[in-house]
């Protein structure tokens, strides 16, 4: 059976704290001609949710129109200010080594199912040299829909429509947002307790499999190709 694997990317893949909510603060000025003055919550939320509430909260009506426009301008600012993030953030322990041995695989298909927009998420990547492992065309972006699991179904439903096959798919990620993507879809759900959650969290969210991090390549392939991870490399939920 071919496997799709589902990667998040913040806290997950890479750790670019507060570069983001700077992003937001910028774009929203160029948009609105206003100061972001209401922050949403951030983590395991896609950007289109994140967008209507920000908007929202600041007495502005969340159109289609502007959605979009602050969306151009989010992308805009992240791409004139791409190269901070070598300097802001790093990739995560494990990151390149795991997505390397799961590249290797020739049962194994790797994308992305990330709150952030397609351009923001080539970015973040290419920043730490994790872009070159997985196929963007299929992944699921966060202009998809505000609600995490149709992002699951749009990547499954891409992969699918390119291999021409089902796989069992697999999403990894360091939220309870990212299980119950997952499980809403009848997916393998692998927490990582790189993020603000914690292990017993991501646990109590129901995940499959969670690991501390990514540091052990081996508990990390064991949980995407069975669905539980090494005695000493993590923990089944």
């Amino acid at each position: 059976m071919n496997t799709l694997v589902l990667w998040d990317i913040d806290l997950t893949l890479i750790d670019a704290r507060g570069l983001g909510h700077e992003w937001y603060r910028t774009a929203f000025r160029a948009t609105s001609g206003i100061d972001l003055v209401h922050v949403p919550s951030f983590p395991g939320r896609t950007e289109r949710a994140i967008t209507r509430e920000l908007l929202t909260a600041h007495d502005l009506e969340p159109t289609e129109e502007l959605v979009a426009r602050l969306h151009a301008e989010l992308i805009d600012v992240a791409t004139r200010e791409r190269d901070l993030l070598p300097a802001r953030g790093h990739a995560l322990p494990g990151a390149l080594a795991a997505l390397k041995a799961l590249a290797a695989r020739e049962d194994v298909v790797q994308s992305l199912v990330t709150g952030n927009l397609v351009e923001i998420a080539r970015h973040k990547l290419a920043a730490f040299g994790l872009d070159e492992h997985l196929d963007f065309e299929i992944g699921g972006y966060g202009s998809v829909s505000e609600h995490r699991p149709a992002l699951v179904l749009e990547a499954v439903r891409l992969a699918t429509a390119k291999h021409a096959r089902e796989f069992r798919s697999v999403v990894i990620g360091d939220t309870p947002h990212d299980v119950d993507a997952a499980l809403h879809h009848g997916a393998v759900a692998i927490g990582v307790a790189t993020g603000r959650s914690s292990v017993a969290e991501l646990r109590e969210a129901g995940a499959h499999v969670v690991l501390d991090d990514l540091s052990d390549t081996a508990a990390v392939l064991a949980a995407v190709l069975n669905g539980r991870c090494s005695a000493d490399g993590g923990s089944v939920a």
